[in-house]
């Protein structure tokens, strides 16, 4: 699978595992920085480079990491097509998906470690989306809410 990543400093040294571990698992790694835990980014724009990189159908899925998950969650949600959620556990990064086609997982650096990470990395990308019509018709919902400004 191609998976795009990026993540502010905070998040950097999770990135950097989940990164390797992908690579390992065989996946296709789109890393969109930081490079260092030295070199100091916002989150918004590293949320941003996932966002528009799934969005535009570039990547299948996508993670974006700070500190707490929650920053790239806000950030990445404000682009149209993206589902981003953050899960610190499975249930929630595998159902994410089968129930509310999630497609971007947030991760909060500060929050789990890599071994967690792990097993939250490969609930999210081992989930597809359930195409049950209760889980369908709630999907549609969530999207005329994002065609009509939010204004549901």
């Amino acid at each position: 699978m191609k998976i795009a990543i990026s993540s502010d400093h905070a998040g950097y040294p999770l990135k950097a595992h989940v990164v390797a571990y992908l690579r390992d698992k065989g996946h296709e790694v789109l890393d969109f920085g930081v490079d260092s835990a030295g070199h100091r980014a916002d989150y918004p724009d590293t949320a941003a480079a996932v966002a528009r990189t799934v969005q535009k159908g570039e990547a299948e899925r996508g993670i974006a990491i700070c500190g707490s998950g929650i920053g790239v969650c806000i950030a990445a949600n404000k682009f149209e097509g993206i589902y981003a959620s953050i899960a610190h556990d499975t249930f929630s990064a595998a159902q994410g998906v089968e129930h509310d086609r999630m497609n971007v997982l947030c991760l909060g650096a500060q929050i789990i470690g890599t071994k967690v990470a792990e097993t939250l990395v490969d609930a999210f990308l081992g989930a597809v989306p359930l195409e049950e019509d209760r889980y369908l018709r709630r999907f549609h919902k969530v999207q005329g809410f994002e065609q009509g400004g939010g204004k549901g």
